[in-house]
């Protein structure tokens, strides 16, 4: 009989992809499984287009499900979908409850003292810290399933790539370019490298080694890569707010390198397998790191601060400005050689 299995995953753009490694090792130990997935709705297009996934069902409890009455209805459509066992990568009370009511026979998640009674396996949580893939990978491997390798995917169509090529083509970069993506924004300040060092490094990208930059991002992204062409003395191409997130996966497969701090676009850049430099500061690169395919080269300085640093408002951001262009510029050298 066909096993018929959900996962509970998490609400962060970052971690949603990280958790494709679980994804991906379920459906290879199950292949004749069933496999869906809840995720928020900003989340839906980090999964979309998995071939390891047969559906993708939306859970928001912070706009479409905020009401006890939509809840009970999300109960009751859960019900009816008869999954045999859910993966809980969330630790989310409210999870775990409606998983239950919804009437999942096998619950497996990490123990918390609260809904440890919700569970039917409540796993310890791990005496150390460790990566955030390696921390969702755990919950499933207590079912007795191995790794099929530490790396996450983000699927992207062949529309989205002709997009891209097209684009680029339009924009005169060819083929034969180095193409260095510049992805400089940040869900927060702090974790951002100042723009005048984006500045300076894609100046020497240019002259030193003829690279095209290309500065992506989101729409409020776009004012920061406008800050950063005005600080060059050659001019790079901006697509900031000029593509949809499978269409910057596409982009970021279609060029040599990317060069992010930790954000959800960096994810994107390991999950496609592109060579990548990570720029790390108040966020710890042993717990979310990229992890991928590519070539990847992680920079983080020890500053004398604790890591991780949840200090949105810090006013020296020492740990980010610590990394020199220099030092960036010396890593890239070695993505072109």
């Amino acid at each position: 009989m066909q096993k018929r299995i959900l996962i509970a995953n998490v609400n962060w753009l970052g971690d949603v992809l990280m958790s494709s490694a679980s994804i991906r090792a379920i459906k290879k130990a199950y292949p004749d499984s069933y496999l869906a997935c809840m995720v928020p709705k900003r989340c839906v297009e980090v999964l979309s287009g998995n071939p390891n996934l047969d559906e993708i069902i939306v859970f928001d409890e912070k706009d479409t499900h905020k009401w006890i009455f939509a809840q009970i209805k999300f109960i009751r459509e859960l019900k009816n979908k008869k999954f045999d066992i859910v993966f809980l990568f969330h630790r989310s009370m409210t999870r775990a409850l409606i998983v239950k009511l919804a009437g999942i026979p096998e619950r497996v998640g990490y123990y918390t003292q609260k809904r440890s009674w919700l569970l039917t396996k409540a796993i310890a949580q791990p005496d150390r810290q460790i990566h955030r893939l390696d921390y969702y990978f755990n919950i499933v491997s207590s079912y007795g399933i191995k790794s099929d390798g530490r790396y996450y995917e983000f699927f992207v169509s062949d529309g989205d790539r002709e997009f891209i090529d097209k684009k680029l083509k339009t924009l005169g970069v060819s083929q034969e370019d180095f193409v260095v993506v510049i992805n400089p924004g940040g869900n927060w300040a702090p974790k951002r490298w100042p723009k005048e060092n984006f500045a300076a490094l894609s100046d020497r990208l240019i002259n030193e080694l003829g690279a095209k930059i290309i500065i992506s991002g989101a729409d409020k992204d776009i004012a920061l890569a406008n800050e950063i062409s005005s600080l060059m003395k050659q001019k790079p191409i901006i697509l900031a707010g000029a593509t949809s997130l499978k269409q910057l996966g596409a982009l970021m497969e279609a060029s040599d390198l990317v060069i992010s701090a930790d954000s959800g676009p960096m994810h994107i850049a390991a999950a496609m397998g592109t060579d990548l430099i990570a720029l790390f500061g108040p966020t710890k690169a042993t717990l979310t790191g990229p992890l991928g395919k590519g070539k990847i080269a992680t920079i983080q300085r020890e500053v004398g601060c604790e890591i991780p640093c949840y200090v949105k408002n810090c006013q020296h951001n020492r740990c980010m400005e610590e990394i020199s262009v220099d030092y960036v510029f010396t890593e890239a050298k070695k993505f072109r050689d």
